[in-house]
């Protein structure tokens, strides 16, 4: 059998980040699969109540715990989940610094997006004259 080059599949386990609810933005994990289009999703460490989620609702991160048997309770899920340090795997992830770099850049007030626009002048016009400095 050759290997597949998909990575990311529904599995108990895996580490969702939740598109929509209240929840949304937030990560969770896959307790127990129901059918094929919803599954049982826990996020004790992260504020996610146990709940029958949809799939399309969820997005798949690369991040799934090992070893977690099925229908596995919020108690053994959070051990899991800190022995593991999920979390922090999640928080130093490329994607979760993107979305957090997105959210800070969302909640600037106008003055803050001017003194954003000045720093950028600022850089780009030091940068200018080192090239130029430079050639």
């Amino acid at each position: 059998m050759t290997d597949s080059t998909f990575k990311r599949f529904v599995e108990v386990g895996r580490v969702v980040l939740l598109k929509s609810g209240p929840s949304a933005g937030k990560i969770a994990v896959i307790a127990e699969i129901i059918d094929h289009n919803r599954a049982i999703i826990d996020g004790p460490t992260t504020g996610v109540p146990r709940q029958s989620f949809p799939y399309r609702h969820l997005t798949l991160t690369p991040i799934a715990l090992t070893k977690l048997p099925r229908g596995a309770g919020s108690g053994v899920i959070r051990k899991q989940v800190e022995k593991e340090g999920t979390v922090a795997k999640w928080e130093s992830s490329t994607w979760a610094k993107k979305r957090a770099a997105m959210e800070k850049r969302r909640s600037l007030n106008d003055f803050e997006r001017f003194s954003v626009m000045v720093a950028k002048k600022q850089r780009r016009d030091v940068v200018r004259k080192t090239l130029a400095k430079a050639a």
